[in-house]
């Protein structure tokens, strides 16, 4: 089963532009706060909203990087140039510029490297040598 034929990361990058643009909100805004047992309060921020949906955006990159075949080598294509679209964005876009879109471009990097390295690991074990013939 193929769940998505694009990079899921680029939705919280696309997100993350809409809400820059289009919206007057900043990062750092309460989207709600949570009284927890110990009596302190968990502010959580827009901010904190779209990093936690693009952990769970790189969860399931991780997962489609298990797969192997033309498919698989495609989206770790698309995965590496949303990537560098990002870092080039981060660089010179001044809306980029954020603590918040920082880590979501390191999240963008460790599915890149993720992906390419459980590809790696799938190849090897698909590959056994067997050492007595040689």
């Amino acid at each position: 089963m193929y769940i998505l034929g694009f990079p899921l990361l680029i939705v919280p990058i696309v997100i993350y532009a809409i809400l820059s643009y289009v919206t007057p909100l900043a990062w750092d805004s309460e989207v709600t706060s949570i009284r927890m047992i110990s009596g302190g309060i968990w502010k959580v921020t827009l901010s904190d909203l779209l990093l936690a949906f693009s952990l769970i955006c790189l969860f399931f990159e991780i997962f489609k990087s298990t797969r192997h075949g033309t498919r698989a080598i495609v989206d770790h294509m698309l995965s590496t140039l949303v990537f560098i679209c990002a870092l080039v964005g981060f660089l010179l876009v001044d809306k980029a510029a954020t603590s918040t879109f920082a880590l979501i471009l390191l999240i963008c990097l460790v599915d890149v490297i993720a992906g390419y390295t459980v590809s790696i690991k799938i190849a090897q074990r698909d590959y056994v040598v067997d050492r007595s013939e040689a």
